[in-house]
């Protein structure tokens, strides 16, 4: 199967830790992209930096690559090849998934060498201009 072809967006993203009874800041909704998710434990957000959040904990400073989908459900892989990719070079990632892709989002200050790791594995990438 061929490599995917990944995307990366021109924004910074925090990740931000939450109760899980905590009410989701209506200024999320309003963000050209963010990600949500809600376990009995814990609530999550990804948000774009430029939004402030008063959350638990937060991590900032995450760029994104975007798988360019939509992806089949039943393509295996995908996502374990970059992640593999990426491991072998000391590369964290946090990985999201939709229904119609995938999103891995690397530290800012490893990003550009995370390009350059997917592209010696054979991996395209492509600056994409997603609003902020």
């Amino acid at each position: 199967m061929p490599k995917q072809t990944l995307a990366e967006l021109q924004v910074e993203f925090t990740i931000h830790s939450f109760t899980p009874e905590t009410r989701p800041d209506g200024r999320i909704f309003d963000q050209d992209i963010y990600f949500l998710a809600k376990t009995e434990d814990e609530l999550s957000v990804v948000v774009p930096s430029s939004l402030a959040l008063e959350s638990h904990d937060q991590e900032s400073g995450w760029r994104c690559l975007e798988v360019m989908g939509p992806l089949n459900f039943s393509l295996t892989g995908i996502l374990s090849g970059i992640a593999g990719a990426l491991a072998e070079a000391d590369i964290s990632i946090f990985a999201i998934s939709t229904f119609d892709t995938d999103y891995i989002l690397v530290k800012k200050d490893t990003f550009a060498q995370a390009i350059a790791v997917l592209e010696k594995n054979d991996y395209k990438v492509n600056q994409l201009n997603k609003p902020q």
